[in-house]
């Protein structure tokens, strides 16, 4: 017999069950998700297709600039306001354009910008080459019927998504994860400290036979701007209330249900209350580890994303795959190990900046700037990438950090005692 615990309506209640939990028990409604009798899953209002079909939604949040009832069209604001444009409003302008004009002569399915999006989430998703992009839009442009309006190439179709905000940094790094050839060091050619150089050569056969050598950066580390991503999370009305979740709506009964119910949370709060003051400000998680990107375990290839969680959402979207930030992504072939502190410093320095000096931001809910702040609470890992983090040694006598000195431990000289030993404990 097993022991299930059921919470309702904020007290404990135990009842046996036969394997454990109670096999009815398949709609979470007793942790303050939506009830029963309501209509729809929390998840239904975030379905993915409807991040994609609402272009001109889209390009209002990526920008922060409020879609309101009854505002001007495009065209009066650009004549009202076209004088002394700057280059962010430009955009804005331009990529609503896009995000309204037709496919082609008739198409009622796709605008420009839709249609560009999807392809380039085709490509993300199936591996498709530049080159083979390039071909693939070369084809669409004479299949579809004249005037159309698709770019004529990869780097042109990259152009919406960096409008946009999807764009990331990259800092070349030494191959033995020694330093960032970043800052002061940019324009270095070799480290500091093993004197490696950051390149690898690569042979290139030009169309007229001709070979030419490349120098190609041995290492990278990916860097993707969190505060464009704080930002986007109170760009739409109700996502920005759900970011005040946790004050305003979240039930303090003493019990346990969500991160910000922990000692941590309630420790900051004490010894930072301007920071608590605003319940906008953003409480982080940081999860790191590594993982296989290709289909075969026979390639020892690994690459490391670093993750951010908002733990201002409710427990039904805080740990949701919508509201991940991805804030680093670190290049293979090998684990950055003990060095991967080298590889976190942009991040570092971009949320030790947000912390001190926060960012101005737009609160679509309460339709009013505010200076945006957040505070990394703790890091998210397995023991092994747990001593990559914080530097304490997981192997040997005082493995545990929370036992410390109190570790119950045993050293075993060679192989035969550890079988030995095994043995006789069994």
């Amino acid at each position: 017999m097993g022991l299930t615990l059921n919470i309702l309506d904020g007290h404990i209640m135990r009842s046996c069950q036969l394997n454990g939990f109670d096999t009815k028990y398949t709609r979470w409604t007793y942790h303050e998700e939506l009830s029963a009798s309501s209509s729809g899953s929390a998840m239904d209002v975030y379905h993915e297709s409807d991040f994609m079909d609402d272009m001109v939604g889209l390009v209002h949040d990526a920008f922060g600039i409020p879609r309101q009832e009854g505002e001007l069209s495009d065209a009066e604001m650009i004549n009202g306001v076209g004088l002394g444009l700057d280059e962010k409003t430009k955009k804005f302008f331009k990529l609503l354009e896009d995000a309204k004009r037709e496919l082609y002569p008739g198409c009622k399915t796709f605008t420009t910008l839709s249609f560009i999006l999807r392809l380039m989430h085709i490509k993300v998703l199936n591996g498709i080459t530049n080159k083979a992009f390039d071909m693939l839009l070369e084809c669409l442009k004479l299949a579809f019927p004249p005037g159309e309006t698709l770019p004529p190439s990869y780097n042109e179709a990259k152009k919406f998504r960096e409008s946009l905000g999807f764009s990331n940094v990259k800092y070349d790094a030494c191959p033995n994860d020694c330093m960032l050839f970043w800052k002061d060091k940019k324009d270095l050619d070799k480290c500091e400290i093993c004197q490696t150089s950051r390149y690898k050569e690569s042979k290139l056969r030009s169309d007229d036979g001709s070979t030419q050598v490349a120098q190609i950066p041995a290492k990278q580390v990916r860097h993707f701007p969190v505060k464009a991503s704080l930002q986007r999370l109170f760009m739409t009305s109700e996502i920005a209330t759900h970011m005040r979740w946790h004050a305003d709506e979240r039930l303090a009964d003493g019990s346990s249900r969500h991160p910000t119910d922990s000692l941590a949370r309630k420790a900051l709060d004490e010894r930072y209350p301007t920071f608590a003051s605003d319940s906008r400000n953003v409480r982080l998680g940081l999860a790191a580890d590594g993982f296989n990107p290709y289909r075969t375990m026979t390639n020892t290839h690994s690459t490391w994303p670093v993750v951010l969680m908002p733990y201002n959402l409710p427990p039904w979207l805080c740990m949701k795959q919508p509201f991940f930030i991805l804030a680093l992504l670190i290049d293979g072939p090998s684990a950055p190990g003990n060095d991967l502190d080298v590889y976190l410093q942009s991040l570092i320095d971009e949320l030790k900046e947000l912390w001190s000096e926060g960012i101005l931001t737009y609160d679509a809910s309460a339709k009013q700037m505010f200076q945006l702040h957040e505070n990394l609470m703790w890091t998210i890992s397995d023991f092994p990438t747990y001593a990559n983090l914080s530097g304490w040694s997981t192997k040997g006598a005082l493995a545990c950090p929370c036992c410390n000195t109190e570790t119950n431990n045993r050293w075993l000289k060679t192989y035969q005692s550890i079988f030995i030993w095994a043995i006789e404990d069994f």
